[in-house]
Order: C-alpha cells, then sequence, then structure tokens
C-alpha cells in the first residue's frame, strides 16, 4: 500500500486504539500513541456524525502543509494513511478503498477462524469434571 499511494506509512488500527500493524518511514514516531489517537479521532467525529443526523463518516481526512492523514473506518478497525507532497488525496482515496475491501475480508475470515478455534477450546474444557481438577491437585 505504501507503494501503491507513494505513502510514508500506513497503519492498520483496532477501534479501540490498539495498533495491529504497521509499515513504512515511521521514524521515531511514538505508534501507540498515534493509533491511541487515531481511534479517538473517529470516535469524535463519529459523535458528530451522528449529531448531524449521518451514522457514520467512512472516512477521516486531515490535510497539512507537508503532511496529511486519511483513515478509513473498516467494521472495528482503522486503516491510517500518513502521505506527503509526493501523493495526493485522490490516488490515496482510491487505493485505500481497494485496500479496505481486501483487509475488511482478511478481518472477516480471521474472526470466523477465532470462533472455530474458541469453540474447540470449549469442548476441550467442558471435558474436565471436577474430579479431575481434585485428582489433578491430591
Amino acid at each position: 500500500m505504501c507503494v501503491e499511494c507513494a505513502a510514508r506509512a500506513v497503519f492498520l488500527v483496532d477501534r479501540d486504539g490498539q495498533p495491529i500493524a504497521f509499515h513504512g518511514d515511521i521514524g521515531d514516531m511514538d505508534t501507540t500513541s498515534f493509533a491511541s489517537l487515531a481511534a479517538g479521532n473517529v470516535a469524535a467525529t463519529s459523535s458528530m456524525a451522528k449529531l448531524i443526523g449521518e451514522d457514520v463518516f467512512p472516512a477521516v481526512v486531515h490535510e497539512g502543509e507537508h503532511e496529511s492523514i486519511y483513515i478509513s473506518v473498516i467494521g472495528r478497525s482503522l486503516l491510517v494513511v500518513v502521505f506527503d507532497e509526493r501523493s495526493t488525496l485522490g490516488l490515496v482515496k482510491i487505493r485505500t478503498k481497494r485496500a479496505s475491501h481486501e483487509v475488511a475480508n482478511l478481518l472477516d475470515e480471521m474472526s470466523r477462524e477465532s470462533v472455530v478455534q474458541a469453540a474447540a477450546a470449549n469442548t476441550f474444557f467442558s471435558e474436565i469434571t471436577d474430579e479431575d481438577i481434585d485428582s489433578l491437585f491430591s
């Protein structure tokens, strides 16, 4: 994604502000703070959307003199792109839209797999009886 739209850095963040992954030139950036602030920003703009009758804003843009940020909401995750004058907002939007679909599909697949794994773990633990636990500590 960094190469496709000449972005400086790309982050995948959950809505709680936890960084999931990042790639690119982050230098000495505090990625934990950045992820938390991005999530807080989306939470604030989501509240603003509701105040004006919108369900949600699917994206948030911050344009600076030299650096800009584009945040795309993907379910419970955020795709955050940091870019400079080497790229344009239009290119970032186009590439992010396509990447968002791919990320959403990947996250859905991972979610389904974790449900299956959790069900398997529950089956394993449900077979353990109180007697098994007592005999373990006797």
